[in-house]
């Protein structure tokens, strides 16, 4: 058996099942690492992506609107990916940064 560092973040949505992840987080001695966020030391066999999907998916209910996402060694480096659920569309801070403006020629050509 094999063991690896994991870091978590979780989106379960106002109904999700936070008492059955923080079950399972709590059975595998996860570390608080702010809101929504947890590392823990996961053991597996073979891939740890597959058997952590398995493992956490049957640890609690998920809906259409749970998202979580792990970071962990891919083997070929640090992959972080959604295990359940996907990315939404926007991100919160998008148009915070300030825009480019067009550049403009002023090189008109004068007859």
């Amino acid at each position: 058996m094999k063991t690896q560092a994991v870091w978590l973040s979780f989106d379960l949505g106002l109904q999700g099942d936070y008492e059955g992840l923080y079950a399972w987080l709590d059975s595998h001695r996860a570390k608080e690492c702010g809101i929504n966020v947890a590392f823990l030391r996961y053991k597996f066999n073979k891939n740890i992506r597959s058997e952590l999907i398995t493992d956490i998916s049957n640890a609690f209910q998920q809906n259409p609107r749970t998202r979580v996402y792990a970071i962990f060694d891919a083997g070929t480096g640090t992959a972080g990916r959604f295990i359940i659920g996907g990315r939404k569309g926007s991100p919160p801070w998008s148009g915070y940064a300030p825009k480019k403006e067009k550049e403009v020629d002023d090189s008109t050509k004068l007859d």
